[in-house]
């Protein structure tokens, strides 16, 4: 029996870190986990609860008083409570107020501790913007993912058109820059890339192309076939 590892992936918002783990996960086995969701989820809350206003300030003495209450998980779709929010998750008004929520220390702190909950046996895939550095500093195969931003934002504009969302393409490239912009710049954990990680750019690469890619690492490096 092969060994089961973990495996980190991170970078910047849409390169498709999500689905590309998904997919992985799914040839593997393996459970998939999406840190990204659970900031979506707390932020969807926080939404819900009147703790973001319009300009996207966040009432942080309120979110931390009720953090410890909310019940998030995994299944692998993201539930709140017994609500499955995946799809509702992923709209725009939510991707515009995720940022400012997962800056915030104290959210990070639990959104890990939350993770970490989950990876302790091995087995899994997880994509975020923190998993190899801070989360899972130890996994076995750490990746980063790039990609040209403007191809980034059509990837995102056609996945919300198809999907039967009212957006425009400018309003996606610009959540995309203001998105790349707070998470490289956020004083608590911002992104970059892990020094023992693995380059993936994949802006000119099919989903194949990508898992063909990763094909060659698992099996020369873990002897893991895909």
């Amino acid at each position: 029996m092969s060994q089961r590892i973990i495996i980190a992936i991170d970078g910047y918002s849409s390169t498709g870190k999500s689905s590309f783990a998904r997919e992985i996960a799914q040839r593997l086995g393996y459970l998939h986990l999406d840190s990204g969701a659970v900031y979506r989820a707390i932020t969807l809350y926080a939404m819900r609860s009147g703790l973001i206003d319009d300009c996207n300030r966040v009432d942080e003495y309120a979110l931390l008083a009720v953090l410890p209450t909310l019940n998030i998980s995994l299944r692998p779709d993201v539930y709140l409570g017994e609500e499955n929010i995946e799809e509702r998750i992923r709209l725009m008004d939510v991707a515009n107020a995720v940022s400012p929520v997962s800056a915030i220390g104290f959210i990070r702190d639990f959104v890990d501790s939350l993770l970490r909950s989950y990876g302790r046996k091995g087995g899994i895939v997880m994509d975020g913007r923190d998993i190899g550095t801070k989360v899972f500093p130890n996994a076995q195969l750490k990746i980063f993912m790039i990609a040209d931003a403007e191809v980034r934002a059509q990837r995102r504009y056609k996945e919300l058109i198809s999907n039967g969302k009212n957006v425009s393409f400018d309003d996606v490239m610009r959540n995309i820059s203001d998105r790349d912009n707070i998470d490289a710049h956020r004083a608590v954990s911002p992104l970059r890339r892990a020094e023992n990680s693995i380059l993936l750019d994949n802006t000119h690469m099919t989903m194949e192309d990508q898992l063909v890619w990763l094909a060659d690492i698992l099996r020369s490096q873990f002897s893991i076939e895909i």
